[in-house]
């Protein structure tokens, strides 16, 4: 039986001082929503869900150049699907894994901080997977991945696979390096290659870029929110 047509994007809970007059981030706003988009006009039913059942933007993901005219009013009508679903986002214990085939991690550099220890997120990103489902995770999302256990091998689902994700020269770039040190926390190359699996770097830091490895879609800054997304839809479609 092929896994329901219906996305489950993950959001990150958390949030702390990133940026340089103590600005937070949170979630990366067109992390999601974009993905919401592509899977809505696929066809899909979208649910969000954080660890906690709370968000906070990202100050960054806020500003005009990040969050363009058409993306803002659906961000700021509380009555657009996607702002209402994710001012009323669930908790895991809300989720049933078995109505989800796709599930996607969206992010904000706040996801370097609970997804780690986002136990909920996690079994249910695990028990999707074992159902055949596509599991896909775009910039800092891929920090949910080294817990995502795969049952059949008591390892990460990524463990000998491909994968790509914000690069370290972009937190370089960005001046944000010493933060994501200070949260204790790796960046998203060195999680991969913890996890056991190769990280693939895009052309450019802030480059749309997106590597499909069977069930497994990453993307690699939030410029590949939406190509991600697409190619999470191929992946689901193809399997």
């Amino acid at each position: 039986m092929s896994p329901p047509r219906k996305a489950l994007i993950a959001v990150t809970s958390a949030h702390a001082p990133l940026y340089p007059e103590g600005q937070e981030t949170g979630l990366f706003i067109t992390e999601a929503l974009h993905p919401f988009n592509v899977f809505r006009t696929a066809g899909f039913e979208v649910d969000l869900v954080s660890e906690t059942g709370s968000y906070q933007a990202d100050w960054l993901s806020q500003q005009k150049e990040w969050l363009k005219d058409e993306d803002r009013k659906i961000w700021e009508d509380p009555n657009s699907e996607f702002r209402s679903k994710l001012d009323h986002i669930l908790k895991p214990g809300d989720v049933n894994y078995e109505k989800y085939g796709l599930f996607f991690a969206s992010a904000g550099h706040a996801s370097l901080i609970d997804y780690p220890n986002a136990k909920g997120l996690q079994s249910i990103a695990s028990q999707m997977y074992t159902e055949g489902g596509i599991i896909s995770a775009v910039c800092h999302g891929g920090a949910i991945f080294p817990g995502i256990i795969d049952p059949k091998t008591g390892k990460s689902i990524i463990s000998g696979k491909k994968v790509t994700g914000f690069t370290t020269k972009g937190e370089e770039e960005e001046g944000v390096l010493d933060t994501i040190i200070s949260w204790k926390r790796p960046t998203i190359e060195k999680a991969a290659a913890d996890a056991g699996a190769t990280y693939v770097a895009p052309p450019g830091p802030w480059a749309a870029f997106a590597h499909t490895d069977g069930r497994i879609v990453t993307g690699a800054n939030p410029a590949s929110a939406h190509v991600t997304a697409e190619d999470a839809v191929k992946a689901f479609d193809k399997h």
